[in-house]
Parts: structure tokens; sequence; C-alpha cells
């Protein structure tokens, strides 16, 4: 219908799924920590809020997150796919070369991707 209601285009989760497993790309989950507690996460994600990402990636920033890397694979998610999408613009803005919109929670949990609680 409208392009804006579906914000993550489809992603080959058979070839995402064993770069997060083998560390070669960092998995991102753009959640309020409230909402891991209601949901969950994916297993070996990262949870960086989407308000505290622009901090957090910027690698000159006292705070940057040690996991995150302009140089090193980026996959991002969220509930639906809609701040996951935005996330991947800006880390795209900041220089960043891969980053994956996998969508939301579901979307990893329905690829086989793991949920822990």
């Amino acid at each position: 219908m409208f392009a804006f209601l579906n914000p993550a285009p489809a992603v080959d989760f058979n070839a995402i799924l064993p770069r997060i497993t083998a560390g070669e790309m960092t998995l991102v989950d753009v959640r309020e920590p409230s909402e891991l507690s209601m949901t969950g996460q994916a297993a070996g994600a990262v949870n960086i809020p989407l308000m505290r990402l622009p901090t957090m990636a910027d690698t000159r920033h006292p705070d940057s997150h040690p996991a995150l890397a302009p140089d090193m694979p980026v996959a991002v998610y969220c509930a639906s796919g809609a701040r996951s999408a935005q996330a991947k613009r800006l880390l795209e803005r900041m220089g960043y070369a891969e980053v994956v919109n996998l969508g939301g929670l579901s979307d990893w949990a329905r690829a086989g991707g793991a949920v822990t609680r």
C-alpha cells in the first residue's frame, strides 16, 4: 500500500544470522529498556535506545559503545521496524558502511533468531 507502512525491506536472514553469530556483525536493539523487560531481546543484541544512538555510535564521544565502529557491519531492529529504519539512516549518515534494518523483534524470531528474557 504505502511504503511508510512497512519500513523494513525484505532481509535475507539466512545470510545475516550466521554473520551475527560469528561476531562479524553487531546486532543492536534500538528499543527502550522497558520494552526489553516486557518482550525480551534478540540473543546477543546490544541495547542502545534510538535517542542515545547518535552519542553511542560516535566513536569520538566518551559515551561511545565499544561494539560500534563505522567499519563494522551493524544490524538494527526495534518493535516494528520504524525506529530501526531511523537508526539505519542515522548510522549511514554517520559513515557506517553497512547497516541492515532487520525490522521488528518478531521478524527476528520468525527467522529463527533466539530471544532471551
